[in-house]
């Protein structure tokens, strides 16, 4: 891969890192970020200097056909990022995920399938699944929306794959599990628990406890995204990114209580729970269509895996200079 890439939701937490592993493949990037007025390009403000050589910033709105079409311009291959994502936000403003999400996918493909992009990567979410019916969850498992956002992220899946069907756009739905790492946003589990342990907090407030999760270390979804785009037995597919290791919230927050070399008390915030119907009680992923198509593997899979990487994390979210950027105890939605 040597030609123009283009990134969307370049300025978010996943976005930023799959631009900093491009460049650091050599892979010139257009990184497509939310506009807004003050110029700022989220988290890639703050990558280290030098990193702009094969870098062009391009501020936007998804929901923009027009837009999009310009920032796609050039690029060979584009991984579509851009989307709402906090699960709680969605139950206070349904509609913009409809238009961001979907809306947004299908600006995406209509100019790939317009402009002759020779790929697509279209991001997924585990939380298209719902509540395991089955484990490990394979891409053969029904997709059950539990919330808004998980509705929205699977009509932009279909959508995706209508045109890879319709269109022969080439399309790939890459599905990871949940992703953790250095500048998450503490909307999720673990930032909130490590954030608040690292600003010194020993009376951890979280959500229910009981729901496992399969969590991916950040490195290990770019890796992914990375295999699947030049893959051409992967178009058309679904394709879960998941480390196939299961854990509870309850035991990741011991988990990183003993990482960060701390006791802690968890006390249940009531505001942070969600409605019964609409919590995912259990994500447990396998990722043997990914391993075979592209030979993919995680590099922090399993519970060593995960400790390897909560403590990177932890490290990250320990730095003054870091920590500052949070607000550490205060409920994100």
């Amino acid at each position: 891969m040597t030609s123009r890439a283009l990134v969307t939701g370049a300025d978010g937490f996943i976005g930023s890192h799959l631009v900093e592993a491009l460049l650091a493949e050599g892979r010139p990037v257009r990184a497509f970020c939310q506009y807004n007025s003050i110029g700022s390009h989220g988290w890639l403000d703050t990558l280290p200097a030098g990193s702009e050589a094969d870098l062009e910033l391009f501020l936007g709105d998804i929901r923009d056909p027009l837009c999009v079409r310009e920032a796609m311009k050039g690029c060979s291959t584009v991984f579509h990022l851009a989307a709402l994502i906090a699960i709680p936000y969605s139950y206070v403003a349904p509609a913009s995920y409809i238009e961001t999400n979907i809306h947004g996918t299908l600006n995406v493909v209509q100019a790939a399938r317009d402009l002759g992009v020779q790929r697509v990567v279209h991001t997924s979410t585990s939380e298209t699944y719902g509540t395991a019916q089955f484990v490990p969850i394979t891409e053969a498992h029904p997709l059950v929306g539990q919330s808004p956002y998980a509705a929205s992220k699977i009509g932009a899946d279909q959508i995706a794959l209508s045109y890879w069907r319709c269109f022969e756009t080439p399309v790939v739905v890459l599905r990871p599990f949940n992703t953790y790492g250095p500048r998450q946003s503490a909307r999720a589990v673990i930032p909130t628990i490590i954030s608040q342990i690292a600003a010194g907090q020993r009376q951890i407030r979280l959500g229910a406890l009981s729901p496992t999760r399969d969590f991916n270390y950040i490195a290990d979804t770019c890796a992914a995204f990375l295999a699947v785009a030049t893959s051409n037995a992967a178009l058309g597919q679904v394709i879960n990114a998941a480390s196939q290791f299961e854990i509870s919230i309850g035991d990741t927050a011991a988990l990183i209580a003993e990482v960060m070399n701390t006791e802690v008390e968890i006390v249940t915030d009531e505001q942070r729970l969600r409605p019964e119907a609409s919590e995912v009680n259990r994500l447990f992923g396998d990722n043997t269509r990914l391993r075979q198509l592209t030979g993919w593997q995680p590099a922090y899979g399993g519970r060593e895996g995960f400790r390897r990487g909560l403590q990177r994390t932890a490290e990250w979210f320990s730095d003054p200079a870091n920590l500052a950027r949070y607000r550490p105890g205060t409920y994100a939605v």
